[in-house]
C-alpha cells in the first residue's frame, strides 16, 4: 500500500484509526497534521471523538490562514504549525499519549532505545521538551525549538509525545516502535535487569545489508502457492492484530518444497502486506523484483537442515521480548501446554541470526523448537503455518503469566517426573 498516494484527509482517518484502536490514545486525545504540496495543513478536529473520525471532520488550514472544514481544528495547531515552519523538510506531525510513553513522560526520563537495534535507527535520536500548557504559544514554541535542533521525536514533559517525518506513514512507525521500546523497557525492568547494545553493535546491525541473490521470474504461481500467500498474509495481519508483530517487526515464511519457500519482504508495514508483496526463494534465487526479508538466509538454512520445519517465524512480542533484553530466561516448565509446545529455550547471542547462520539453524530440532536471540528477537519454527503461530502465540501468553506470577509470590515449575510424564503421554522425544 502506498499511503503517500492516498487524500491526506483519508491518511489522517486511517492513522488515527490505527492509533485509538489499539489503544495509543484517548477519545479525546491526540492529533495529526499533514503538510501538501500546496502549503495547506489538514488536521485533525479538536473535541470529536477520535474513535469515530470520518474524511469530512478532517479540517484544512490554507496556507493564507484560511480555515475549511466542519470543526474547528485541533486546539493544539500551533505547534503543528511552528514545527512546519522551523523544519520544512517535515511534512507530517502526530501528536498522542500512549500510557507508556506518558510514563516517562511523568518522571521525565527517555526510554532506553539501545535495547533493540530497530529504535535508534527508526527514532533516531530523541529530546524532552519541557512542561507547557496545552494549546499554548508557549508549548509550541518549546516543541518547535527542538525540531528546530534536528530532533524528530520529542517527547514532551507531563503530557505525551509529538513525531515528525516526511510521511505519515513513517511519522507512525517511529511512533509505534518507541512506544514498543517503552513498554517493552518497564516489562524487562519487572523481572529483571534490561541489557543495553552499544553503538557498535547498534550500527553493525543498522549497516547489515539485504542479501544480495540472483533473481528470477515467477511465471507461474501454483494454486498451493497462492493459498499459501493468501493464509500467510492472514494470519501475519492477524500477528500484528495481538501486538506479535509491529509495522517495522515480524517475519514470517513457509516452506514450499525441499528448495523453496515464501518470505515476507523487507521494509513494508506488516499490517497492510498482501500475498503479491511475499517473495518466492528458490534455492539461491529470489522473486524479480522484491526484496526479501533481511534473514532470509537464516530461514534457508534451517529449511535445508530440518526437513521436519515447514514454517518460522522471527517476532518481537512484548512479553517474550522482556526476557530477550534482560538477564532472565523464559522457563517453559509452567504449565504443560506451555512446556509441550516450547521445550527447551537457549537464549542466543546477539547477532547470531546474520553472523552465524548455519550455527543458528543446527541450534533447532525436535527438542527445541523456539530460541531467543539476546536483544534482538524470538525465533520459533513449526511443522506448519498454524503450528509456529500456536507455538509463538503459547510462548507469549507463557511469558505474560510468568511475569504476572512474578507480582504474586515464588514460581513453582513442573517437576521432572511430571516433565518425564508429560514426555511419555504426548510422545515427546
Amino acid at each position: 500500500m502506498n499511503m503517500n498516494m492516498m487524500h491526506p484527509a483519508d491518511q489522517l482517518v486511517m492513522i488515527m484509526e490505527r492509533i485509538y484502536g489499539y489503544g495509543m490514545t484517548t477519545m479525546s486525545g491526540g492529533n495529526l497534521s499533514i503538510l501538501d504540496d500546496n502549503g495547506d495543513i489538514w488536521i485533525t478536529p479538536g473535541s470529536i471523538d477520535k474513535g469515530n473520525l470520518t474524511r469530512n471532520d478532517i479540517v484544512c488550514i490554507k496556507a493564507d490562514g484560511t480555515i475549511q472544514g466542519i470543526h474547528k481544528p485541533s486546539s493544539e495547531y500551533p505547534f503543528h504549525q511552528k514545527i512546519y515552519q522551523m523544519r520544512p523538510d517535515l511534512r507530517a506531525v502526530l501528536h498522542a499519549h500512549p500510557p507508556a510513553l506518558v510514563a516517562y513522560s511523568i518522571v521525565r526520563k527517555i526510554p532506553n532505545t539501545s535495547i533493540i537495534p530497530n529504535v535508534k535507527f527508526t527514532c533516531g535520536d530523541i529530546t524532552i521538551a519541557k512542561y507547557g500548557l496545552p494549546g499554548s504559544t508557549d508549548l509550541g514554541e518549546k516543541i518547535a525549538e527542538e525540531f528546530k535542533k534536528g530532533f524528530n521525536t520529542v517527547v514532551l514533559e507531563n503530557h505525551g509525545v509529538v513525531v515528525g517525518a516526511n510521511s505519515m506513514s513513517d511519522a507512525f512507525k517511529s511512533f509505534e516502535t518507541l512506544d514498543f521500546c517503552a513498554r517493552l523497557e518497564i516489562e524487562a525492568t519487572r523481572i529483571g535487569k534490561p541489557t543495553s547494545l552499544s553503538d557498535e553493535q547498534i550500527t553493525w546491525y543498522k549497516n547489515k545489508q539485504v542479501l544480495k541473490m540472483d533473481e528470477f521470474i515467477a511465471n507461474k504461481i501454483s494454486s498451493e502457492e497462492k493459498a499459501a500467500r493468501r493464509d500467510m498474509c492472514n494470519l501475519i495481519h492477524r500477528a500484528y492484530h495481538q501486538e506479535l508483530f509491529t509495522s517495522t517487526q515480524g517475519t514470517y515464511s513457509q516452506r514450499l518444497d525441499n528448495d523453496s519457500f515464501i518470505i515476507n519482504p523487507h521494509g513494508k508495514d506488516r499490517k497492510y502486506l498482501e500475498p503479491e508483496d511475499l517473495v518466492r526463494i528458490n534455492g539461491e534465487y529470489k522473486e524479480l523484483g522484491k526484496e526479501p526479508s533481511r534473514s532470509v538466509e537464516l530461514h534457508r538454512e534451517i529449511y535445508k537442515q530440518h526437513p521436519h520445519v515447514n514454517s518460522i517465524i522471527l517476532a518481537h512480542p512484548p512479553n517474550i521480548m522482556a526476557f530477550v533484553v534482560s538477564d532472565q530466561m523464559l522457563d517453559s516448565k509452567t504449565i504443560p501446554e506451555s512446556y509441550i509446545l516450547m521445550r527447551d529455550i537457549p537464549k542466543l547471542e546477539f547477532g547470531s541470526i546474520y553472523l552465524k547462520p548455519k550455527e543458528t539453524a543446527a541450534v533447532f530440532d525436535e527438542s527445541t523448537p523456539i530460541a531467543m536471540v539476546q536483544n534482538d528477537c524470538v525465533i520459533v519454527t513449526g511443522s506448519s503455518m498454524l503450528n509456529a503461530y500456536d507455538r509463538l502465540e503459547v510462548a507469549e501468553y507463557s511469558a505474560k503469566a510468568i511475569i504476572a506470577s512474578k507480582e504474586l509470590g515464588e514460581i513453582v515449575s513442573i517437576n521432572q517426573q511430571e516433565i518425564d510424564d508429560i514426555k511419555v503421554a504426548f510422545h515427546l522425544k
